[in-house]
């Protein structure tokens, strides 16, 4: 340990940890190769890919249904950005 670099309280329990602990780096290395390194169904990965739906831009609640331009006799209307009443 260098004298004038700092260590966090975490990295120093860390590091005094792995060191009565040996057998941990060999444990984390085996339970790694558990739930991560495993080979990849390319295949399978393709066809997830191309199967997918794309995601609305806002999916909280769909959005409302575009009113057509017809006559409103109260004269309220409501607008669109592209086409402004």
């Amino acid at each position: 340990m260098k004298s004038g670099a700092y260590q966090s309280e975490l990295t120093r329990f860390i590091r005094e940890l792995r060191e009565k602990n040996p057998q941990i780096a060999e444990q984390q290395t085996k339970n790694r190769a558990t739930w991560w390194d495993r080979p990849q169904d390319l295949q399978a990965r393709r066809e997830g890919s191309e199967a997918t739906v794309p995601q609305p831009a806002y999916v909280y609640f769909p959005l409302p249904e575009r009113v057509e331009d017809k006559p409103d006799e109260s004269g309220n209307k409501l607008s669109n950005p592209s086409k402004p009443a």
